[in-house]
């Protein structure tokens, strides 16, 4: 007679997640938050195994995420972390695969990886980094870098008009696309959960302070004297409130979104707008990811739309698996040999 063993699954924790490596970021460096926040929030992630995790990055500050995950990870080029990204998802679907990169990674050279990858739909989850400056070449403007802005590459000011990370994503057809704030932790952690749910390309812009070569180009956003007038809190059906005191408002005046104020005997909360996430239609969460174009708009933060659609993974296998199933098992030494072939003498 044997005795019977209890096995118990092992309780993960924020600590599970983090590495032996020193985390060599400056000090006051947005980035520690993003990985404190990913380390609490994955614990919670329903469904996703630990060893099923993988980081995938470019190249700057924020790339050296893989190295500071204790999960599977890769290093990769400047730009290219989508393509890798996607090959490694094709190729092992049952990952939860993760990109890490910055404003000047994902966006300069990496643009056309990113916008084929919403396209495409790929099950990644996106966490782009936007400092608006080129952090770890030594404060460079980047492509979201504001016009006018005076670096070491634009002594007499940026020309260049910005990417709005946002409005790209949701024209290139992502299917989960939210922003957060570096210092808003809880609602850092939300989104950063949500994302990982969401099956489809899902794309996080998180606002991050770079200490050293952009400081404070986020703080009316995160001061608690100045972020409730100028911060919009998207939430699934309930009405676009904000400031201090909750009274003012989106409205809209005709095909433009206006910011009003509540209870002045002119606009009731009933004229407001009421978000709608799930709408097919991008149009409303394309007017609001212009409004932080807009210096007179409070800037949003939250999902802006989230659908359903085929993934581009999911089709690829389903694909591979009838074929297989009507020809077989495929053979390389026949593929290599079919066809027309030649030989030179």
């Amino acid at each position: 007679m044997t005795d019977k063993i209890e096995v118990k699954d092992l309780k993960i924790t924020a600590k599970d997640f983090a590495t032996d490596q020193d985390v060599r970021w400056c000090p006051g460096c947005g980035d520690y938050s993003i990985l404190a926040q990913v380390q609490r929030s994955f614990p919670d992630l329903v469904g996703i195994k630990k060893e099923n995790i993988v980081w995938i990055s470019g190249i700057g500050c924020s790339s050296r995420f893989p190295y500071y995950m204790n999960t599977y990870g890769f290093h990769g080029i400047h730009g290219r972390a989508p393509a890798i990204a996607t090959g490694v998802k094709v190729s092992h679907p049952e990952l939860s695969v993760w990109v890490a990169a910055g404003d000047g990674d994902l966006l300069s050279i990496g643009g056309n990886h990113f916008i084929h990858t919403c396209r495409r739909n790929v099950d990644l989850k996106i966490l782009l980094f936007n400092n608006r400056i080129y952090g770890l070449t030594k404060g460079q403007y980047s492509p979201t870098s504001e016009k006018g802005k005076i670096t070491k590459t634009s002594p007499y000011g940026s020309v260049d008009y910005p990417f709005n990370p946002i409005s790209l994503a949701l024209g290139s057809g992502a299917t989960f696309v939210a922003r957060s704030l570096d210092r808003d932790t809880k609602h850092l952690q939300e989104m950063i959960k949500r994302a990982a749910a969401h099956k489809g390309t899902a794309f996080v812009e998180i606002f991050q302070n770079c200490s050293i070569f952009n400081d404070g180009a986020f703080d009316i956003l995160t001061d608690k004297k100045t972020k409730d007038d100028n911060v919009l809190v998207l939430e699934h059906g309930k009405p676009m409130i904000f400031g201090v005191n909750k009274n003012k408002g989106i409205v809209m005046d005709g095909a433009k979104p206006k910011a009003v104020e509540i209870g002045n005997g002119k606009f009731r909360i009933e004229d407001v707008i009421v978000h709608d996430e799930f709408d097919e239609s991008p149009v409303l969460a394309t007017l609001l990811s212009n409004l932080t174009e807009d210096p007179t708009m409070p800037t949003p933060i939250g999902v802006f739309r989230q659908i359903t659609k085929p993934t581009y993974d999911g089709e690829v296998e389903a694909q591979v698996n009838s074929v297989t199933n009507k020809k077989g098992k495929g053979d390389l030494e026949k593929v290599l040999f079919a066809g027309n072939t030649w030989q030179v003498n």
